[in-house]
């Protein structure tokens, strides 16, 4: 599909993006909907600090489920929705935004990725659930990072959400125990290691499915909208 540009307007801080917890959410009533009710717990969603946006992020990218491009790695379906913190009501065409290194653990658009500037980037608006739907492989690692997948959501052409995703570290095992990942050394940083995970990472764990030779990560993200 045709690319499509999201106009950047600045990161909302703080409050500005929450990722709800994986145990579930549950809708308010008009009358307990609002920060205060998130805060009391009437509303169950559990919130998360922003993390960085790192290095690697380039905007403008292409609206498209199927990000692979042809590149080797085990299969990954990521399943993620998109709510409002302050209900838990789901965003009906927010703009999930997500990039994420190769088996190699390689960035397009920059080092040894430099050739191309668009695989494992892409865009995908949320549907009426608030579900953005990509098609993607489990990615590898580089040296000082556990194993991620960088995400931003987009409403109205406003960033509320800035995040990373991650995974657990024993199906990262089971993973890398298969080509194309086992041709590389042993990773260096588990989840434990990683200084940006330590800043809230648990809450932003993906939760994976296997079904035949692929994984499915879901995950449900609250945002300030």
């Amino acid at each position: 599909m045709d690319g499509t540009k999201l106009t950047r307007r600045g990161s909302i801080v703080g409050f500005g993006g929450f990722v709800l917890g994986l145990l579930g959410w549950r809708t308010a009533s008009a009358e307990s909907a609002g920060p205060a009710a998130v805060a009391s717990g009437a509303v169950s969603c559990v919130l998360t600090p922003e993390q960085t946006e790192g290095p690697y992020y380039i905007p403008g990218e292409k609206l498209r489920r199927d990000i692979t491009e042809g590149k080797a790695g085990v299969p990954l379906l990521l399943r993620l929705k998109v709510v409002d913190a302050s209900t838990c009501r789901p965003i009906k065409g927010a703009a999930v935004d997500v990039w994420h290194a190769d088996a190699r653990g390689v960035y397009s658009g920059f080092g040894a990725g430099s050739r191309s500037r668009t695989f494992m980037r892409g865009v995908q608006r949320t549907d009426r659930n608030g579900l953005a739907r990509f098609r993607t492989v489990y990615p590898g690692w580089y040296p000082g990072r556990a194993v991620h997948i960088h995400v931003k959501v987009h409403v109205a052409g406003n960033v509320v959400h800035t995040g990373q995703l991650y995974f657990p570290d024993r199906v990262t095992d089971r993973v890398f125990r298969r080509k194309p990942y086992s041709r590389r050394p042993r990773r260096s940083t588990r989840n434990g290691d990683d200084f940006v995970f330590a800043q809230g990472g648990r809450r932003s764990m993906l939760s994976l499915r296997k079904v035949g030779s692929a994984y499915i990560g879901s995950i449900t993200m609250g945002v300030n909208r």
